[in-house]
């Protein structure tokens, strides 16, 4: 692909604000025709015939995976849509001064009142109480909130606190017995697995959209905030400006994302759209609702992805971890002995391949925390138990 990203940004869910909005990435990417001869493959062959029995016998709507079994979409689906609201936000009005000119000889006010706005994005019930998960860019800086269930019921709801870092925000709604999502497992996703994506997109409400996990722990540098934390989960499932704080769903019905950013020339659709990964949305909701702000374990060091050229300077045998570049001095890292040029391969059992997947297995720790780290220091492989420090 001769293009590369060329901006990264919030992109407007509706016309009239920036808030509310779906983070999208622009993208230069090369024309393809594709295949424009007329002709079907086989494959294509087989999944129309497949569709067209199930027009006729009315059968539920499946996948069929290349080993030949069938993935039933419906009951997720139906599942999905009764916990996904519609958040709508209000903005005050905002004031624009006009011309001392037209002050002075006509005695126009020094400002002009603009009109409020508003806009919309998707949540997702996690308690059948009211709490309520979105993106934080979906309700960042409102007035009002208002979130409408699936059964077209209408509450306002309450702001309980947000987390920058890694976009997410909760909401509380004053309601009973409602319909939840339960959490899923987002570390057993696979590359390759089906997922549903379900929102609001363009204020087109209780839409679900299918596709697969293309890529896990993405880094796309859309969050400006410090500390940011990205590792997103990459799918392909249709996702518009409109289903921010919406649901990434597997085939079991379980959240296993909040649909965040998409990956776009135009802001719309394109194939590639990202979701914030369960194992940091669990997190990050647990603390607000407990303590109302997050809170964040470190380890005192500076993190670097491993090129080729870092390879040759620490003759490593794999690109794989994440390269310790500095240790602050105090630190919890350095209190563990933990030294610059480090490899980092585990956090406890799981394999590190990336900054971004080292970053989002920290995060869901607490201070006070002790984790086991596998480091590479040379050519010998070394443990340290490491007790995690708070974000100061």
């Amino acid at each position: 692909m001769k293009g590369i990203i060329k901006a990264l940004g919030l992109v407007a869910l509706t016309s009239a604000v920036s808030a509310g909005t779906t983070l999208f990435c622009i993208k230069q990417m090369e024309n393809s025709k594709g295949n424009d001869s007329g002709f079907l493959s086989l494959s294509e062959i087989v999944y129309k015939h497949e569709k067209d029995v199930q027009r006729q016998e009315n059968t539920p709507a499946v996948m069929i995976t290349r080993q030949g079994g069938m993935v039933d979409l419906t009951e997720a689906s139906e599942h999905s849509l009764e916990a996904v609201v519609h958040v709508r936000t209000l903005y005050q009005s905002s004031y624009q001064q006009v011309n001392p000119l037209l002050q002075f000889f006509f005695g126009i006010p020094d400002q002009r009142e603009l009109p409020s706005k508003m806009a919309s994005g998707s949540g997702v019930i996690l308690s059948g109480d009211g709490y309520i998960v979105t993106n934080n860019h979906v309700i960042d800086k409102a007035s009002q909130i208002e979130v409408t269930l699936n059964d077209k019921r209408t509450f306002p709801a309450h702001l309980v606190g947000t987390d920058p870092t890694t976009d997410i925000a909760l909401l509380k709604i004053e309601a009973s017995d409602l319909p939840t999502l339960s959490f899923g497992n987002s570390d057993s996703l696979r590359i390759g697995e089906w997922v549903l994506a379900v929102g609001n997109p363009f204020n087109l409400t209780s839409t679900v959209t299918a596709g697969i996990v293309s890529a896990k722990a993405r880094n796309i540098n859309i969050i400006t905030s410090n500390m940011k934390i990205e590792s997103f989960i990459q799918t392909d499932a249709a996702v518009n400006p409109g289903n921010s704080g919406g649901a990434l769903v597997n085939t079991r019905g379980e959240l296993i994302g909040i649909n965040t950013a998409i990956a776009s020339e135009t802001g719309s659709y394109a194939g590639y759209a990202f979701a914030v990964p369960s194992s940091i949305v669990k997190k990050v909701t647990d603390d607000l609702k407990e303590y109302g702000y997050v809170q964040r374990a470190v380890l005192g060091i500076q993190i670097a992805d491993i090129t080729s050229q870092l390879q040759a300077q620490y003759q490593l045998a794999s690109l794989q971890g994440a390269l310790v570049a500095g240790v602050l001095t105090g630190g919890a890292a350095d209190q563990a002995g933990i030294e610059q040029g480090d490899i980092i391969t585990h956090v406890n059992n799981t394999r590190i391949n990336s900054v971004a997947q080292f970053q989002e297995q920290i995060s869901r720790y607490h201070p006070g925390d002790i984790i086991r780290l596998t480091l590479l220091r040379g050519q010998r492989s070394i443990e340290l138990p490491v007790t995690l420090s708070a974000m100061n």
